[in-house]
């Protein structure tokens, strides 16, 4: 993965997988709730994402199973696919940290008390 910002479905992708391995369908409601819905994600959106992100080391296949007759495809992430997710989670928050102390400077000591 480059040095460069990452999209926000593939962020949430990633941060659907950092606490354990999940099905196509788990990684479509975690980034459903995590973004608040937000962000919804096809299958084929998800599918054709988590290809691409185990082309680039960053998530594997975990395993297969089949359920109500259906194949249900896991994946986890990898430990390159956490360092970049750390990575990016960091750049975010840096980003949102210099804003917030620049509304603060703008509002001033009195209104800055709604801002963190």
């Amino acid at each position: 993965m480059s040095s460069s910002e990452m999209r926000e479905p593939t962020f949430l992708v990633l941060a659907a997988l950092a606490d354990g391995r999940k099905h196509g369908y788990a990684v479509i409601s975690e980034v459903s709730g995590l973004s608040s819905g937000r962000v919804t994600l096809r299958p084929g959106t998800l599918y054709a994402a988590l290809d691409r992100l185990r082309d680039e080391g960053l998530v594997r296949p975990a395993g297969e199973e089949i359920v109500d007759g259906r194949l249900r495809r896991y994946y986890e992430l990898t430990d390159a696919g956490a360092e970049a997710l750390a990575t990016e989670a960091a750049r975010l928050q840096s980003n949102a940290d210099q804003a917030l102390r620049r509304l603060r400077l703008r509002l001033g000591p009195a209104a800055g008390g709604g801002v963190a």
